[in-house]
């Protein structure tokens, strides 16, 4: 007899097989994140590419490790390098139950404001700017950092990055989350 090869689910067809499983509607999962509806029926629907601090707040929402939530995805979120809005990123550390520190390799297009909801997650956050010129807005605080410079804050607080040169930013990211 054939086995039948089982099709893989794309990350939003998990995101929403996670959600259904535990009765949450999508206002719930809303409520839950601090995301907006309306971006995630776009995470739902494979419209959006989730920004890490998404992946995050939705693995500590659906109590999923972050690992199960990207393993059974499509080649398109497995890739080294996602993309997501006006910047990429590629993940330098592995994924764990066990692992509360990712590191992450994030680039900025030039003269780009990531538009959309600000990120936002339990933990803390440092970045270093490897090349180019970082904007950076915690809480209604802006920075301005420029190659070599870093920043470390509460990664609760809503933060947003944006690239206001006109050369490519590449950041270093590392990421604690509880």
């Amino acid at each position: 007899m054939a086995k039948v090869k089982e099709a893989k689910k794309s990350f939003g067809q998990g995101i929403k097989a996670y959600r259904e499983e535990r009765k949450m509607s999508i206002k719930d999962l809303a409520h839950e994140t601090g995301y907006p509806a309306d971006v995630l029926e776009k995470v739902e629907a494979d419209k959006i590419t989730p920004p890490v601090a998404l992946v995050l707040q939705l693995s500590r929402s659906l109590k999923v490790d972050v690992e199960a939530l990207t393993k059974q995805a499509s080649s398109r979120v497995k890739s080294q390098k996602k993309r997501a809005g006006s910047y990429a990123y590629t993940q330098l550390t592995k994924t764990g139950s066990d692992k509360h520190l990712g590191a992450y390799r994030v680039t900025i297009e030039p003269n780009t404001v990531h538009e959309g909801v600000e990120y936002h997650h339990e933990g803390e956050e440092f970045i270093y700017v490897l090349k180019g010129k970082l904007s950076i807005t915690v809480g209604k605080n802006t920075s301005v950092l420029e190659r070599g410079e870093c920043i470390h804050f509460n990664s609760a607080l809503h933060h947003a990055l944006s690239n206001p040169s006109g050369e490519k930013t590449e950041l270093l990211v590392v990421l604690y989350v509880p």
